[in-house]
Parts: structure tokens; sequence; C-alpha cells
């Protein structure tokens, strides 16, 4: 349905006033989180499902009801399991999501999986988000970056600042912690989730990315997790002799990979997907290990010619 800017006529992108003019002076993060929100008017929510997106999108709706909407990107990046949750945390919370198809796939840069892949995947993203806020007249699209992000390595905000896509809690200064602890006293089942990354990230960089090692990953940690490990990666290696699946699992449940006989069934499970060798990394699963080898192997990333029309 055609949406129209509360404050009249049809919302254009940023165009909301930076700060929230009320007498009211925000006392905590949150204050000030909601307070930017309202300020907005209205707000297209980039949802993936994850921490920060369920949280940022519950608040956009309890601040802006009907003028906040959420959009998750559909591509073969995102596991099924995870779009399926994603989907019912809106429903069970009352929120509205829009799934929307989005194109990295046909993009060569994204595919040959450079340090700056994440570029490519969001500006793919903002590429459908920004023309459907444009139509449906929400002011501002934002998405769910937070102050822990900062100094990260992150080419897709990057992207964001191009489109001038707003990080509302990076802006209110929300770290992962708070948003946890505020997503906890929401109420929202997310509030302990593991961290959550797409399956192209399980591919080092500059091995191309293709939708059939995403299958193996996507059924391969589908498997893990129906042996009760909670938090892991499956890291898609290809190797001269086949492809190799590199396990990261959290420390604390590494005692769980000894017991009843669980290593063999994942080993013959993995082979009976296509790998070749199945392997667990003994540092266990950390977040960013796959910008590890940036530190060791740099690469210049794929950089195309700035493109007019793009914000």
């Amino acid at each position: 349905m055609l949406k129209g800017n509360p404050s009249g006529g049809l919302g254009l992108l940023d165009n909301a006033p930076r700060h929230w003019q009320n007498r009211h002076v925000p006392q905590t993060k949150l204050d000030q989180l909601r307070a930017s929100l309202r300020s907005y008017g209205s707000c297209l929510t980039a949802y993936s499902g994850g921490v920060d997106s369920v949280f940022l999108a519950y608040v956009a709706h309890q601040e802006l009801g009907d003028w906040a909407l959420a959009a998750i990107a559909d591509s073969p990046s995102l596991p099924r399991a995870e779009l399926a949750e994603a989907l019912e945390i809106a429903r069970r919370f009352a929120f509205p999501v829009r799934v929307v198809k989005t194109r990295e796939f046909t993009d060569p840069s994204y595919l040959a999986n450079p340090q700056n892949r994440c570029y490519f995947c969001k500006h793919a993203l903002f590429e459908e988000l920004a023309p459907l806020a444009r139509k449906e007249g929400f002011a501002v699209v934002a998405y769910g970056e937070n102050a822990s992000d900062i100094g990260d390595h992150r080419p897709g905000a990057i992207a964001a600042a191009e489109f001038k896509v707003r990080s509302p809690l990076k802006e209110a200064g929300l770290t992962k912690d708070e948003i946890r602890a505020h997503s906890a006293e929401l109420g929202l089942p997310t509030a302990d989730k593991p961290q959550l990354a797409c399956l192209s990230s399980r591919i080092p960089y500059g091995e191309d990315v293709t939708t059939a090692k995403l299958a193996m990953i996507e059924k391969a940690e589908q498997f893990l997790r129906g042996c009760g490990f909670r938090e892991f990666r499956v890291r898609h290696h290809e190797l001269k002799v086949g492809a190799l699946a590199r396990l990261e699992l959290a420390p604390a449940e590494f005692g769980g990979l000894l017991a009843n006989g669980i290593p063999a069934r994942i080993a013959e499970h993995l082979r009976g997907l296509g790998y070749a060798q199945v392997t667990l990394d003994l540092l266990g699963y950390r977040r960013g290990s796959a910008n590890e080898v940036i530190r060791f192997h740099a690469q210049p990333p794929v950089v195309r010619p700035p493109q007019s029309g793009n914000a």
C-alpha cells in the first residue's frame, strides 16, 4: 500500500531532521533511540532477524506504528531457517515486514568475493530499499549497525553512507551488550541469539561465491544445529582434492563434540554433502575470524567506478 509522509506529501530519503525537536532531553541511550525514531516521522528498516535488526524494527514500530516497515532481503546467502524465523518473529510481535529480492548474485564483483564483498551485498540491498522508501513515502532508511561495530571491518557501511542510510543504534551509542539487555527487557527472543552472518561469510576471501557452495554450508550447519550445537560456523575451503569443511565451535561446546560418537556422525554427514575433508579449528569460534587473513595476506578490494543516481 502506498504510504504518504505523515508530515505531508511523499517522503524523501533522509529528509527528516537530524535531532528530535522537543523540550524533553533524552536521559538514556534507549530514550535517545526512541526520540530519533520519532523524529524521522516514518522509517523503513533493513531487517535480517538478527539481534540488532529485530530490536530496531520492534522499537521503530513501537514509536511509529504504521509508519514503520521492516524489509528483509531474500537471497541464496540467507538460510531458509533464518528467513522463516525472522518472519515468525515479525508475526509474533506484530510489526509489518516485506520480503524483497536482492540481486547481488548477478554482480561479478560480489561473486569474486573480495575483502569488501559486504559492500556489494549492502549496495544490492539498498538499491532495492531506496526506491521502495521513495515509492511508499518512508522518510528514512535505517539499518542495524551499532556502537560495537565501530572500528570493525565493515565495507557495508560505505554503501550505507552512499545511500544516506541511517544507523540509529550507533547514533544513540548502543552497544551489542546493551541491545541484548534491552531486547531481554522487551521480551524479544533474539536477546541471547548467537551472532548472525550471511552464508557467504563462510567462504574465504578470494574464493568464488557460488550457490552450490552455499547450499553445502547451509545443510552442514543445519546438521550441526540438529546435533545440539548453538554457536558455530562451517568454513568452506576449496582444495585441489575437493572441499574442506573447517568447523569453528564455541570453546564451551568442545565437550559436546567428544560425546556419543558425534565426530564420526558429523564427518560422515558432511562427506555425504560433498566435503572431502572435515576438520576442527582448535581456536574455536570467534567473531570476525574470516577477517584474520587480512592481516597476513592483504588483497586489494574490488572497486567499481562510482555510478550516479545510487543515493
